[in-house]
């Protein structure tokens, strides 16, 4: 494993009745980058840990007054993310167990070697610091998910969740497809959480959201100098992901150079940091995404076939939104639900009207534009239940097939259609421009009204001001 940097302004204790040992200590320490502070007794480093909260504490065994394995138990009550390395010159295995059982991180010899010091402070330190991120994120995640987060009984999700459990128990890689916002991220946590490795950290990566440098130090890290602003050592996501999941999305905008070193860690698992030549090996689960078709991609030469049929072991394909219709009322019952307020009795309402033009429309943002419509929804209701009239705009005139051009005059919009038709119908001398124009005017009207009204034919003729037989007629021949 590439050799940890240290990390300024982190402050290392000295616990040691030998003024020399200490000295040198310091020295070795502050040239490092570290704070040093320095104890004589256990007594007196017990102050120093509640005054100062130090990073990590050197505990020499044997001290005047409590002796260092004795003092261990109370260094750890009173900080215990602090490591503690245990120094003595009588190094015989009963010590060395004892300190480890008692709280001890480490054990190390004296006469202590600058490099051999170095490496264990340096290693305890990351160790540590890693742990605290795991459990950031493992917390960050707890909160996010639940596997009652895919909602939806259509036959399509039906096979998603058959997938799911199938592919959930191994340990291969997994591709999962589908468009924008359809949840290919809740399908690969709810792989991770049923999954052995459910314990273990689930790490997003978003291939698509920086550039190639900088994506490569995210996956595998960086040495302190690699490059401008690498001011220290940083692990990165597939080091963090260690005994757990990697989740790689938007793999299809990966660059070449990386897909390559992508394939080399998913055969190897192993990697290099940027700027370093030492080897790190991690043992990780893959799952990618990709919003787009992958094998086009290949035929135009922008993803590798290889490392697409080393991802592709097990390929889960999500449908949209607009292929599952049903299952919009479900989701709309979660998002509503979601925002009722603590204390309120129960979630808000959604009209009938409403919920027919959230299931008319064909949502290309899917079930994230979805909820975001319900969001926006639930905001201008205030509380009463969702109408049509609280949709965005967008949506709305989408369902009532409002083009861009409803801006300009109804008259130069027929004329220009008219002067297209004529171009089209003057070279045979004779043709039904006026019939198949009203025809055109006629459709574009009941058709429009329709949708405003959600299919009501009742309230449709009174707006126009027809007979609903006359209207029916006209739906029949215009195939509405």
């Amino acid at each position: 494993m590439a050799e940890p940097a240290s990390d300024p302004n982190q402050t290392v204790l000295v616990i040691d009745d030998e003024p020399g040992i200490c000295w040198a200590l310091q020295q070795l320490l502050e040239g490092h980058g570290y704070r040093v502070l320095i104890a004589a007794s256990a007594e007196e480093g017990l102050e120093q840990v509640a005054a100062a909260q130090p990073d990590l504490c050197l505990l020499d065994v044997r001290l005047p007054g409590a002796s260092g394995i004795d003092a261990l138990p109370k260094l750890k009550e009173a900080r215990p993310e602090m490591p503690v390395l245990v120094m003595t010159a009588h190094g015989t295995m009963e010590t060395a167990i004892e300190a480890i059982r008692r709280g001890a991180y480490n054990y190390l010899t004296k006469p202590l070697h600058n490099e051999d010091a170095l490496h264990h402070i340096r290693t305890a330190l990351q160790t540590v610091r890693l742990s605290r991120e795991v459990a950031q994120l493992r917390k960050e995640l707890d909160g996010a998910y639940t596997l009652e987060s895919l909602v939806g009984k259509s036959p399509t999700m039906q096979e998603v969740y058959k997938k799911i459990g199938a592919v959930a128990g191994a340990d291969s890689s997994v591709l999962i497809g589908g468009e924008s916002g359809t949840g290919k991220e809740l399908v690969a946590k709810a792989i991770h959480h049923y999954s052995p490795r459910a314990k273990g950290p689930f790490i997003a990566v978003n291939c698509a959201s920086m550039p190639e440098t900088l994506l490569e130090s995210e996956l595998y890290g960086h040495v302190k100098g690699a490059f401008t602003g690498a001011i220290r050592d940083k692990a990165g996501k597939a080091e963090v992901a260690d005994g757990g999941t990697l989740f790689l999305d938007e793999i299809g905008d990966m660059p070449l150079s990386i897909q390559a070193k992508l394939l080399r860690f998913l055969e190897q698992k192993r990697f290099e940091r940027v700027g370093s030549t030492e080897s790190i090996e991690v043992d990780v689960r893959i799952i990618a995404a990709s919003n787009k078709h992958l094998p086009e991609l290949i035929r135009k030469g922008l993803f590798r076939e290889d490392l697409y049929y080393r991802l592709n072991v097990v390929s889960i394909d999500l449908p949209s939104l607009r292929e599952r219709k049903d299952d919009i009322p479900l989701l709309v019952a979660r998002f509503l639900s979601r925002s009722s307020k603590p204390g309120r009795e129960a979630p808000p309402q959604v009209t009938q009207e409403a919920m027919k033009l959230l299931e008319r429309y064909d949502w290309p943002g899917n079930v994230r534009e979805l909820r975001n419509a319900v969001e926006h929804a639930v905001l201008l209701a205030r509380g009463q239940p969702l109408r049509s009239e609280h949709l965005p705009q967008h949506i709305l005139q989408e369902l009532r097939g409002e083009s861009p051009q409803q801006g300009e005059k109804l008259e130069e919009l027929v004329r220009a259609r008219t002067h297209k038709a004529l171009d089209a119908i003057e070279a045979q001398g004779e043709g039904n421009v006026h019939g198949e124009i009203v025809a055109d005017l006629e459709r574009a009207i009941i058709d429009t009204a329709l949708k405003r009204v959600a299919g009501n034919q009742v309230r449709a003729s009174k707006l126009l001001g027809i007979h609903r037989t006359t209207l029916r007629k006209k739906i029949e021949e215009y195939g509405l």
